[in-house]
């Protein structure tokens, strides 16, 4: 499985997917723009080596810089289960859409799609802009699975760990992950 990780907010989203995945025990290939790691350290007070330390310990996973255009997952030769970028921001969504692959995350993005395997963007927009739309509807035409952030305020959520809960399996069941659809809710509505 292929994550890529962009400067949008909403890191600890993407942060409790991989551990998720990791759990699942799903080998994983990661890609990380600069202002990825950038906001990561802003939002979680950490820098992203030290998560990435703690997910090789755990689990088979393979960082890869985004300026190599030669990694692996820039061709379609490698076989993967998938693809998530979380949180993806608007540049990185319109670079998708128009099929740009100005940067390996991009590129990783690109082969996903021309190799029909599922790929899931989590944007972090608000408002969203006519331009961001389009770029959205254009990628959901062809498949693109789109999955923003959005909590069920339903379930009336008291924490940020709490909205981020509910929305892990929503993110891997887009995705495909089997084991997502048999998560028990990460607590349960008030009666």
């Amino acid at each position: 499985m292929v994550v890529g990780i962009t400067g949008a907010s909403g890191h600890l989203l993407v942060k409790r997917c991989v551990e998720q995945l990791l759990e699942y025990r799903y080998p994983l290939l990661l890609v990380c723009t600069g202002p990825g790691r950038r906001v990561w350290a802003e939002e979680l007070d950490e820098d992203i080596s030290v998560a990435l330390d703690q997910w090789r310990a755990r689990g088979d996973v393979t960082v890869y810089n985004v300026n190599d255009i030669g990694a692996p997952i820039a061709s379609g030769g490698l076989v993967t289960l998938g693809m998530l970028v979380a949180p993806c921001s608007m540049g990185t969504l319109s670079g998708i859409a128009t099929g740009a692959a100005g940067n390996l995350l991009e590129r990783a993005a690109d082969v996903t799609i021309k190799e029909y395997r599922p790929l899931v963007l989590v944007p972090r927009e608000t408002p969203l802009s006519p331009i961001h739309l389009e770029n959205m509807l254009t990628l959901a035409r062809i498949g693109v699975r789109i999955v923003p952030p959005m909590p069920a305020f339903y379930l009336r959520p008291k924490t940020v760990e709490q909205l981020v809960g509910q929305l892990v399996p929503r993110v891997l069941s887009a995705l495909g992950v089997p084991e997502a659809l048999d998560e028990p809710p990460a607590y349960t509505p008030r009666s």
